[in-house]
């Protein structure tokens, strides 16, 4: 089995996670996950859900989410059918990066996903029709720890790649970061 390699990003923790795939007459064969080598990332925790998306129209935003402590979560994303832009936004308490963002192109042919540590905001456009996104999450979804922003934050200045065509009411509606907003701790 191929394996697979991390790249850095400018913020720290965040990774690009680059697959190996084995490819032969049939076709390929990839290895998403593997425990001992994100081992050095998410550390003792196991992942707990893996959760699919499917967003059927082009331009659409989805996001900025989060968990908070004791539910923050790592998350290591790919994009199984289309292409998005996939972003992270990090809002660690005290982080040299606070409140900037990476964005990374991911679709269903380059082989790579993106790992969102605990403490970051994630969302995605969807930059084809039809784009399916596989989520792992190291823990469970908690209602109370639940956390978002709105994704046309000027605080954050995302530059979304195309104008936005679609965003789900509940996202249209997640607040703007407050001034007065110093970040998010860890445990």
């Amino acid at each position: 089995m191929k394996k697979i390699f991390f790249q850095s990003t400018s913020m720290l923790d965040l990774k690009i996670i680059n697959h190996e795939p084995l490819m032969d007459s049939r076709g390929l064969l990839k290895r998403l996950y593997c425990q001992k080598s994100l081992y050095q990332f998410i550390q003792n925790k196991n992942i707990k859900q893996i959760n699919q998306t499917l967003t059927k129209k082009v331009g659409t935003v989805r996001g900025l989410h989060f968990q908070t402590p004791p539910f923050s979560e790592t998350k290591i994303i790919s994009c199984i059918k289309g292409k998005v832009w996939d972003v992270a936004v990090d809002l660690r308490m005290d982080s040299p990066t606070f409140l900037k963002y990476h964005g990374e192109e991911l679709s269903e042919y380059d082989h790579k996903s993106i790992l969102i540590p605990e403490g970051f905001a994630h969302g995605f456009q969807t930059l084809t029709s039809n784009c399916e996104m596989l989520y792992f999450h190291t823990e469970d979804y908690n209602k109370q720890s639940e956390g978002a922003v709105n994704a046309i934050d000027p605080k954050i200045g995302i530059d979304w790649p195309l104008e936005i065509s679609n965003l789900s009411e509940r996202d249209k509606n997640h607040s703007f970061l407050k001034d007065n907003f110093r970040g998010i701790t860890s445990l």
